[in-house]
C-alpha cells in the first residue's frame, strides 16, 4: 500500500530522483487528509469522468436540516469516502453536535489506514462552513 497518491509520488520523484517511497504513518495520514478535502469539496456532477465523485450540495439543507436528514448525510459521506479514498478501511461517519456552535454541522470520520501491512486508526473531523466548503481536521 502506497502512502501517497500517484501524482504525489511522481512529484516526489521529480523533486528527488533518489526517492523511493516512505513508510511513515504521518505521511499517509497527511496525504489522505489532503485527498479527503478534495473529495468533500467537490460537488457531484462536476467531474465528467466520474459523475458520482464528490458530495451533493448540502448548502440547501439549512431549512430542512433535522435528525431525519443526518443518517442520510452520514451514509452519503461514508459511501463517497469508501469509494474514492481506498486507503481508508472500516470508515464510519457520525454527526458531532457542537454545543458551543449550534449552527455548525460537523461529522466525525473514524477509519483505519493501512501502513506497512498494519492498520492504523485515524479520526478526522469534517466541518461544513457557512460558505459551503468542508474543512477536514485531524
Amino acid at each position: 500500500m502506497q502512502e501517497k497518491r500517484l501524482l504525489e509520488r511522481l512529484r516526489a520523484i521529480e523533486l528527488d530522483p533518489s526517492w523511493r517511497g516512505e513508510s511513515e504513518p504521518q505521511a499517509a495520514i497527511a496525504s489522505v487528509l489532503r485527498h479527503l478535502m478534495e473529495i468533500l469539496n467537490t460537488r457531484q456532477g462536476s467531474v465528467p469522468i466520474a459523475p458520482d465523485f464528490g458530495i451533493p450540495d448540502f448548502t440547501s439543507i439549512g431549512s430542512t436540516f433535522d435528525s431525519d436528514t443526518l443518517p442520510e448525510i452520514e451514509e452519503t459521506l461514508g459511501k463517497v469516502i469508501a469509494k474514492y479514498e481506498p486507503r481508508l478501511v472500516e470508515v464510519t461517519v457520525t454527526h458531532q453536535a457542537k454545543a458551543d456552535s449550534p449552527f455548525v454541522i460537523a461529522f466525525k470520520l473514524a477509519a483505519s489506514i493501512k501502513v506497512n501491512d498494519k492498520k492504523v486508526p485515524v479520526v478526522f473531523e469534517a466541518v461544513l462552513n457557512a460558505d459551503g466548503r468542508i474543512e477536514v481536521l485531524e
